[in-house]
C-alpha cells in the first residue's frame, strides 16, 4: 500500500476504517478533550477528532489517541501499522519483523524541499507574534503543573557539530505564550544533545513538531540508538525519503506536512520547574524537577491546524504502544545479531512496558546443541544487561513460541504454568532508568538496580509429557478440518 504522508490523509484512512470519531459539539481544551480521549482509549473506541474547540476560532482542531490501540479488536495495532505505511491488519509479529528488517538496512536521508511547497509554511508567526496563545494547548490531567504543549509531537534537536539530528517525544509544559519547559534527562537523547550545547555555553536550537508524517511520532518514541537519525530510520521503514523543509529561524529541518512547528532556543540553565504530570507508568505522581526553558522565536502552521494529544495513564495508550513496539524490535534484533534463534519479542503494553516476553522456537536446541535452558537464558541475560535497550526491560520471560507474546491470555497462561515461584531466574545489576516505579525510591535516585531474566522454557519437543491442550494440538488435522467446515457453514 502507499504510505500516508500527513495527518489529514491518516485521519481519512481511519475514517474509512471506522476508527475515528468526528466530534462537532463544543469541547474545551482544558481537561475536557483529554477526558474524552482518556475514556475512548480505555474503552477501545475510535480516536476522537475535535472540530469545535471552545474559545478558539473556527478551523483550529484537536485529535486524540493517534497511537493508541485501535477500536477493531481483531487488529489492535492498526493505527500504528497504518502510521508506518503498513496495512491496518498487520499483526504484532509482522510489525516487529518489519522494524527489525528496516534496522538492518542503511538509513534513507530526508529530501529537502522548498518552503513554498511546504504546507507547514502556510502561516508564519515571528517575534512577539509567535505565541502559543493562538493555539488550543491542552490541560491533560487535573493535577498537572500546567498545560502541556507536547504529548504526541516530537522535538528536533541537533548536536553542535551537526553529526546527529534527533527526533524524540518528550513532554513539554507551557509556561506562558512565549516560553515552555520540559524533561531534559541525561539518559535521554535530548539530554545528551543538550549537554553538548551546555558544554560550549550556547543555547540549543530546537523545533517542536505537531502532526506531519504519522510515523514520525511513532519513531520518535522508539529507542533508536544514539547518533542515529530517526528521520533516516523512518525513511528505511517507508522505503523512501521523508520530505522536510528548513525552519525559519535556525537550520533544523522538519516534516514539510507538519501541522504546527514551534522554533526557538533551549536555555543552558535549569531555571524552570517542570511538572507534575501523570506519566506512561500509569500513576499521577507529584514529582517536579528543575528544567531548561524553551524560548519561542517562530511558529509556522497549516491552515486549519490539527493539534494531536495523548492522555497518558494506565495502559494501554499512545505512551506505551509505540515504545513497546520499538523496544521489542530492538531486543529481537539485538538477540538475533548475537546468534540466538529468536521467534519474537514483545514488551507487554499491559504492564506499562515493564515486562518483556521473548519467545524461541521449540527446536532451539538444534541451533544451540548441548546448552541447557538455564545456560541459554544466562546468555540472553548477558546480552540484555550489557545493552541500553535490554536495561529498559526490568523483567524478561523467555518462553517457547507455542504462545503469542502479544496475546495477554497466552502470556498469563504461560507465566502461571511455566515460571517457577522462586527458581530458574537470574538477576543482573545494571544502570536503570528512573521512571520505572517497580524499583525502590533509592534505586531510582541512584539509577542502580537489577533486571531479572526468567527461564520458562519447556523440556525438549520430543518429550510427549509436554503438549498444550488446545484445539490444534489435541485433534487430528482431519477432524479439525471437518469441525471448521461445519462451523463455517452454520454461520449466518
Amino acid at each position: 500500500m502507499n504510505r500516508i504522508k500527513d495527518l489529514r490523509e491518516f485521519l481519512k484512512a481511519l475514517k474509512s476504517l471506522n476508527d475515528v470519531d468526528y466530534i462537532d459539539r463544543e469541547v474545551s481544551a482544558i481537561l475536557e478533550a483529554s477526558a474524552v480521549t482518556r475514556l475512548t482509549t480505555e474503552q477501545l473506541r475510535p480516536a476522537p477528532f475535535f472540530r469545535n474547540i471552545a474559545g478558539y476560532k473556527k478551523g483550529f482542531q484537536m485529535v486524540g489517541a493517534l497511537g493508541a490501540l485501535s477500536s477493531d479488536r481483531r487488529h489492535p495495532l492498526g493505527r500504528i501499522a497504518l502510521s508506518l505505511g503498513l496495512p491496518y491488519q498487520t499483526s504484532a509479529k509482522e510489525l516487529i519483523d518489519c522494524l527489525v528488517e528496516a534496522s538492518q538496512k542503511p538509513p534513507i536521508p530526508p529530501k529537502l524541499i522548498t518552503s513554498k511547497a511546504a504546507p507547514c509554511k502556510q502561516n508564519i508567526l515571528l517575534g512577539s507574534e509567535a505565541t502559543l496563545d493562538h493555539f488550543p494547548i491542552p490541560l491533560v490531567h487535573p493535577d498537572d503543573g500546567g498545560r502541556y504543549v507536547n504529548t504526541w509531537g516530537f522535538i528536533v534537536a541537533q548536536t553542535p557539530d551537526g553529526r546527529w539530528t534527533n527526533w524524540s517525544i518528550s513532554r513539554i509544559q507551557m509556561l506562558d505564550g512565549r516560553h515552555m519547559t520540559g524533561l531534559v534527562l541525561p539518559q535521554q537523547h535530548i539530554g545528551m544533545i543538550w549537554q553538548e550545547w551546555e558544554k560550549i555555553g550556547k543555547p540549543m536550537p530546537f523545533a517542536v513538531v505537531q502532526g506531519g508524517d504519522p510515523g514520525a511520532a511513532v519513531v520518535g518514541g522508539m529507542p533508536i540508538p544514539a547518533d542515529v537519525d530517526e528521520v533516516g530510520v523512518l525513511g528505511a521503514i517507508y522505503g523512501e525519503p521523508v520530505e522536510v523543509v528548513k525552519c525559519e529561524t535556525n537550520d533544523l529541518e522538519v516534516p514539510a506536512t507538519a501541522e504546527v512547528v514551534i522554533e526557538g532556543h533551549l536555555s543552558i540553565k535549569r531555571d524552570a520547574t517542570e511538572g507534575p504530570f501523570a506519566e506512561f507508568h500509569g500513576w499521577a505522581l507529584t514529582e517536579t524537577s528543575p528544567e531548561p526553558i524553551y524560548t519561542i522565536e517562530a511558529i509556522t502552521y497549516r491552515n486549519d491546524p490539527i493539534w494531536p494529544i495523548c492522555t497518558t495513564g494506565r495502559p494501554a495508550d499512545d505512551s506505551q504502544v509505540a515504545p513497546a513496539l520499538g523496544v521489542s524490535a530492538e531486543i529481537v534484533a539485538l538477540l538475533r545479531n548475537a546468534g540466538f534463534p529468536i521467534s519474537m519479542g514483545w514488551l507487554l503494553v499491559e504492564t506499562s512496558c515493564h515486562w518483556m516476553i521473548v519467545t524461541v522456537p521449540r527446536n532451539w536446541r538444534e541451533a544451540l546443541p548441548g546448552l541447557t535452558t538455564s545456560e541459554f537464558v544466562h546468555r540472553i541475560g548477558e546480552v540484555m544487561s550489557a545493552n541500553r535497550v535490554g536495561r529498559m526491560c526490568p523483567v524478561t520471560y523467555v518462553l517457547d513460541d507455542d504462545i503469542d507474546p502479544s496475546n495477554i491470555s497466552d502470556v498469563l497462561w504461560a507465566l502461571g504454568t511455566r515460571i517457577h515461584p522462586n527458581l530458574r531466574h537470574e538477576e543482573w545489576p545494571v544502570t536503570i532508568l528512573p521512571w520505572y516505579l517497580c524499583y525502590t525510591e533509592e534505586e531510582r535516585h541512584h539509577a542502580k538496580g537489577s533486571i531479572v531474566i526468567h527461564d520458562g522454557l519447556l523440556p525438549p519437543v520430543e518429550d510427549e509429557r509436554v503438549r498444550p491442550a488446545t484445539f490444534d494440538n489435541l485433534y487430528s488435522s482431519e477432524l479439525r478440518a471437518k469441525v471448521i467446515a461445519a462451523e463455517n457453514s452454520s454461520l449466518p
